[in-house]
């Protein structure tokens, strides 16, 4: 932990000793940490948006929570198996059930929001579309470096580095989650002999895990920024529909964490078995 603050210190400290000399500066006046967006953009952030972040975030935490039990867990509460076993398929725990249930759940959300996103436009606010993204997202980093941030304004773009970290999360970390989930899970057709070989289970094992770690980090670092760079204001983007300071936002994002914190208590195995006994059979 101390390496740790003194490694953040030095970064700090490097950070604001570069930007004190001329070029840097320059660079900086230059390139400001936001890459303009293509012509015809949107602005704002619609209700279909704030809906499908809730109902990520609240996916999200169940995922991870109930990947992590399953990674960890030695002795299931109960398991769960199908009414009409087919070739291939076994029997599971309640928790790789639930973490398996969720999994669905959450691609399906994916995919709406994606067909939505290039349906409004709003692609154009998450996909880096000109070079200048890059030197951009440079001076971005800098600034949040050496603690002096990029003015922030996600109502009409985001910065450099929001770009780039938001494209990650959703065409390259979502993806790989999905892929790696399906080779894992009972949904995987058996009969593949080829595709199995080609695609062995080992692989998405090695990583399908680290991309719940970039997962984990992403949603951190995430929350954090929001809160530190004018909380009321980028909870009233996502939550509220509106580009103001007032509680609004603040008090349905309060309204939300009290949902995924109710859902996150009710995830026992005396509850998920009664859930999962709708498309098969319980037992120990």
């Amino acid at each position: 932990m101390i390496g740790l603050l003194v490694a953040a210190s030095a970064a700090v400290l490097v950070a604001r000793w570069l930007l004190t000399l001329e070029p840097l500066r320059d660079f900086v006046a230059a390139y400001p940490g936001h890459a303009p967006l293509p012509e015809g953009a949107p602005v704002g952030i619609p209700g279909w948006l704030g809906w499908q972040h809730f109902m990520n975030a609240f996916l999200m935490v169940l995922i991870v929570r109930s990947g992590w039990q399953v990674r960890t867990e030695r002795r299931p509460a109960a398991y769960w198996s199908p009414r009409r076993p087919k070739d291939g398929t076994r029997r599971i725990s309640l928790t790789l059930w639930f973490h398996q249930s969720l999994d669905l759940l959450w691609v399906v959300n994916g995919v709406v929001f994606v067909v939505l996103l290039f349906a409004t436009g709003q692609w154009m606010r998450v996909v880096p579309t000109s070079w200048e993204i890059l030197p951009n997202a440079a001076s971005a980093l800098l600034q949040y470096l050496s603690l002096d941030w990029p003015t922030e304004n996600g109502w009409v773009n985001y910065n450099a580095l929001q770009v780039l970290a938001y494209f990650t999360t959703i065409f390259v970390a979502a993806p790989l989650a999905a892929v790696t989930g399906i080779r894992m899970s009972g949904l995987w057709p058996s009969t593949a002999r080829r595709l199995t070989r080609l695609y062995p289970v080992e692989l998405a094992r090695a990583i399908h895990f680290p991309v719940m770690l970039y997962f984990v980090v992403f949603i951190v670092v995430h929350v954090s920024l929001v809160l530190a760079t004018g909380a009321l204001r980028n909870l009233n983007h996502m939550y509220g529909g509106q580009d103001a300071v007032n509680w609004t936002g603040f008090w349905i994002f309060s309204a939300s964490l009290v949902v995924i914190a109710a859902a996150w208590l009710a995830a026992r195995p005396v509850v998920l078995a009664q859930i999962a006994r709708l498309s098969g059979e319980v037992g120990r």
